[in-house]
């Protein structure tokens, strides 16, 4: 096959933006859902989705394009309604109950709040200042507590980015020298669960602001683990429960700037035992070219964050260092993310 044109592959990547809109409809809609059970006509998607026939099929057919479902194409032509779909390999994570679903994830990508920033990220570059901050006039934080709604989109995000992670950190890491783990801003508790069902005599702390925990003992109970997990409502700029012996924060400390940084990580200093770790899943920014996840990833903490960044290894023993750890490993794991670990200095 002959090697795209250069211009070829620059127009996809300029247009790159159609395919993460057109999944985040899909995701609305719950295509990937109604096709659970096997193929159906657009048609039938249209009238279960709430959606317009035909529209719907011009959606249906540029996903099928990139492999996000497959249209089942007759040799004679088919009229739109006609069309049938299926899942494929790469739809499957947008089933609103697939391990792992990435569904809260392509809402969010979609969300106008979320793609505004974007907009603006010229201004960004020239400035440093935030795009979020600039467009909605606060914090994407206090946005959030602010709009209910939008706060529930994203909580929902980052389950969807935790399932990602665990299965990843519990390849990657062994946690069978812990007996207490505290799981920082931890949301629902997630990564948590998946933790402490596979390090049974493992004790788990969930810490996150209260609203956010209020949220997590669905998941506990149903993973079995209430009797093993105590759920801690809190603020991390000001204490943390004492006595783990590994403190974890996973996508945390990217949020921030890092005066902030050292406030969090200050905190898990205080708390922490004196043989204990901390334990931070985050992207790690490697030297070189190579196609890297985490260094778009810190274009959306430039547009969304008021300071935060993906950091380096050196920028990660930095903050470590200011607050009272060394970085003792960085341990890679099979996602777009890696476990910083540290020790009391």
């Amino acid at each position: 096959m002959p090697q795209a044109l250069p211009e070829v592959t620059l127009i996809q990547m300029i247009t790159a933006r159609w395919v993460s809109q057109a999944i985040a409809v899909a995701a609305r809609l719950g295509i990937a859902d109604l096709l659970g059970d096997g193929p159906q006509s657009c048609a039938e998607l249209a009238a279960k989705a709430g959606a317009h026939t035909g529209s719907l099929y011009r959606l249906l057919r540029a996903l099928s394009s990139v492999g996000i479902f497959a249209e089942d194409v007759a040799e004679d032509g088919t009229e739109a309604g006609q069309a049938r779909f299926r899942l494929t390999p790469l739809a499957e994570p947008l089933c609103a109950n697939t391990p792992g679903s990435l569904r809260g994830v392509a809402i969010m990508f979609g969300e106008p709040w979320s793609v505004q920033p974007w907009g603006d990220l010229l201004r960004s570059v020239e400035t440093g200042e935030t795009a979020f901050d600039r467009a909605f006039g606060i914090g994407a934080f206090d946005y959030f507590s602010q709009h209910p709604d939008a706060g529930k989109v994203f909580e929902q995000s980052m389950n969807g980015f935790t399932a990602l992670s665990a299965d990843a950190v519990l390849a990657a890491y062994d946690f069978s020298a812990f007996r207490t783990l505290v799981d920082v801003a931890g949301g629902h508790g997630i990564l948590l669960a998946a933790i402490l069902r596979n390090y049974p005599s493992l004790q788990g702390i969930l810490f996150d602001a209260p609203q956010v925990v209020a949220g997590s003992r669905k998941v506990l109970e149903a993973a079995g683990l209430a009797d093993r997990c105590v759920s801690v409502g809190g603020d991390f700029f000001a204490s943390l429960p004492q006595g783990g012996d590994a403190y974890l924060m996973k996508h945390i400390i990217h949020d921030w700037d890092s005066e902030r940084c050292i406030a969090i990580l200050r905190n898990c200093r205080r708390a922490v035992a004196a043989n204990g770790k901390l334990l931070i899943v985050d992207a790690v920014i490697e030297p070189g070219n190579a196609p890297a996840f985490g260094k778009l990833m810190d274009l959306e903490m430039l547009v969304m964050t008021q300071g935060g960044r993906e950091r380096t290894a050196a920028e990660f023993r930095t903050l470590l260092d200011a607050a009272g750890f060394h970085l003792t490993r960085i341990v890679p794991t099979p996602s777009p993310f890696s476990i910083v670990e540290g020790a009391p200095a």
